[in-house]
């Protein structure tokens, strides 16, 4: 690298359900770059949309440090290349796959990825309580189409609470998936690289007994869930896990990094989604395995730029 500094756009906020996670993010990551090497503005694209287009000139890369519609769907990530700003991260296509729960789903089966049973339920067309029933059984996980962070999410026991989870998450979105609820260990596998990909340390995820799972407030509670890096698992569940966070990643057409969540049940590994922006504060899971994987923080960062700079 040159002596002159690289001037970074740092985008945080937004206008998504995770605009205050996005924040917290934002604002750890520019506490943990190197300020000598970088020159960084930052950018909220809730406001300053028309600031970054008359800077582009001026930016050398962006980092995109959003999540939610508006950041981690794609819409940002076009709004750049139409810059030619280079960014971190998956493109218009990567990521607006995986933030579609669905499609990503039919991508999995597709690349015989495997995935818990599940059924479509869109809003405005019948949907069967008996055909659920009989088709997936109870407990089943109902989540929106696109949100993440667990946002309109319900684990539903009993049919007669059914309706009530399906219109929690048709306020967020026309269809959402009805997913047969595993029961086992959390885990997640993250993903680094563009052509080259480097599978992380498992984080294995624990939360805490008051919560029925990983929801909103148990992810960004501190001290609400316990984390272990590398994730409890035997070296062979663990080679399995990895190469199945590597395939989801390939799958979906992601770039530079992701983070597959799966669920074990014994030697059984289902994979749920994949983020194509995991959170990054400090204690956020893909930092956490990264920092087991010999990257600290502030270097992980480096690391994200050099790939976006690289991205063919």
């Amino acid at each position: 690298m040159s002596e002159k500094m690289m001037r970074v756009a740092l985008l945080c906020g937004g206008k998504s359900a995770e605009r205050e996670v996005s924040l917290k993010s934002g604002n750890q990551v520019f506490q943990a770059l190197d300020k000598s090497r970088y020159a960084i503005t930052r950018y909220d694209p809730r406001d300053d949309l028309p600031r970054l287009a008359r800077d582009a000139d001026s930016i050398d890369v962006a980092l995109i440090i959003l999540h939610g519609r508006l950041g981690e769907d794609g819409t940002i990530q076009g709004f750049l290349d139409s810059l030619e700003i280079p960014y971190q991260g998956s493109g218009v296509l990567g990521s607006a796959i995986a933030i579609n729960k669905i499609i990503s789903k039919e991508l999995y089966v597709q690349k015989e990825i495997p995935v818990a049973p599940y059924v479509v339920a869109e809003r405005g067309k019948e949907v069967s309580d008996e055909k659920i029933l009989k088709e997936l059984g109870f407990p089943v996980v109902i989540k929106p189409e696109h949100e993440g962070s667990s946002i309109g999410l319900s684990i539903v026991r009993k049919i007669e609470d059914l309706q009530k989870a399906l219109e929690k998450a048709w306020e967020f979105d026309a269809r959402c998936l009805v997913e047969k609820f595993i029961e086992g260990i959390e885990v997640t596998g993250a993903v680094l690289g563009n052509e080259e990909l480097e599978a992380l340390p498992l984080v294995e995820i624990i939360p805490g007994k008051e919560y029925e799972f990983f929801d909103y407030e148990a992810k960004y509670t501190p001290g609400a869930t316990k984390e272990i890096c590398p994730a409890r698992l035997s070296p062979e569940v663990t080679a399995k896990a990895q190469e199945y966070a590597l395939r989801a990643h390939r799958a979906l057409h992601c770039k530079g990094y992701s983070r597959t969540d799966m669920i074990v049940d014994g030697s059984d590994i289902y994979v749920l989604e994949t983020n194509t922006i995991p959170g990054m504060t400090e204690t956020s899971l893909y930092p956490q395995a990264a920092q087991a994987a010999g990257y600290s923080f502030s270097g992980l960062l480096d690391k994200l730029i050099e790939l976006a700079l690289h991205r063919s």
